[in-house]
């Protein structure tokens, strides 16, 4: 497998693990919209107004995207070289 693939692979698991966090948090939205409270006043008003409050979708796409965009040091270089001769690729 290259660098590449395992790149994907990892991008791909990643953003998996990530829509599964959001129906975790869709979730525990619908379970406690209606029970989270803060006093304001006199009034009771709810702590989150929108579920982006509660789970930043785009932000937690925006990490995992800027993950991949790490550069590329002489030392991964290097164990990318063994990791090919060692799996029977070339150098």
């Amino acid at each position: 497998m290259s660098i590449y693939e395992y790149q994907m692979r990892m991008k791909a698991f990643n953003l998996a693990r990530i829509d599964k966090e959001y129906v975790k948090h869709q979730q525990a939205w619908l379970n406690h919209q209606v029970t989270l409270t803060k006093e304001q006043g006199k009034k009771q008003v709810p702590i989150y107004k929108r579920f982006e409050d509660f789970f930043d979708y785009k932000n937690r796409i925006k990490e995992v995207e800027h993950d991949e965009k790490r550069e590329i040091t002489p030392q991964i270089r290097k164990m990318a070289q063994i990791a090919a001769v060692v799996n029977g690729g070339r150098r």
